[in-house]
């Protein structure tokens, strides 16, 4: 089992070119830095629902803000266009901050909001970027997610904040 992040200390990863430096911070409020919007961990009963581009690869429904949205706005928006659910009620986790330490990105800071959504499972009807939806048990959620393996003790915090498990299996590590 990979190491959960701490308050305020930073994880390594590198995607697309980049390396960044991403931390967690507990709620209330947010570190400084660009919002840069807000991702869910949406439970329709005993399962999670996960969002995914080619039906392989899975992730959790989110999304950057528009302007002017809040970001409890852009969490009820992104899961009713990536997951074609409503959020019933929610409670915020805490915050990733990203900083961009090499790359065409260099210096930006960016910060998103986590939640746990309680959420009502809606026709699947498609019309955003994810074209895929998967409901699975809760106690499989973690393992099936694919993320660049930087970002698993992140998840990790934020699945625990959650009260979900994460030790069912990590099926879904990726290298990158």
């Amino acid at each position: 089992m990979d190491d959960i992040v701490v308050d305020g200390v930073d994880v390594a990863f590198s995607q697309n070119g980049q390396d960044w430096r991403v931390a967690w911070f507990p709620p209330p409020n947010p570190p400084p830095g660009t919002p840069h919007g807000a991702a869910a961990i949406c439970v329709a009963g005993d399962r999670v629902v996960l969002v995914g581009t080619d039906g392989r690869t899975w992730g959790l429904p989110g999304g950057r803000p528009e302007p002017g949205e809040s970001m409890i706005d852009t969490l009820r928006r992104e899961v009713r266009e990536e997951a074609c659910a409503t959020v019933t009620s929610c409670r915020l986790l805490g915050f990733s901050r990203g900083i961009c330490v090499r790359g065409h990105e260099q210096g930006l800071v960016l910060v998103r909001s986590l939640w746990r959504a309680e959420v009502t499972v809606e026709p699947w009807e498609p019309r955003f970027e994810m074209a895929h939806r998967r409901l699975v048990p809760a106690a499989e959620a973690f393992g099936c997610l694919a993320l660049p393996a930087g970002l698993r003790p992140l998840h990790r915090r934020a699945f625990t904040e959650a009260g979900l498990a994460t030790d069912h299996g990590d099926a879904g590590d990726s290298p990158t």
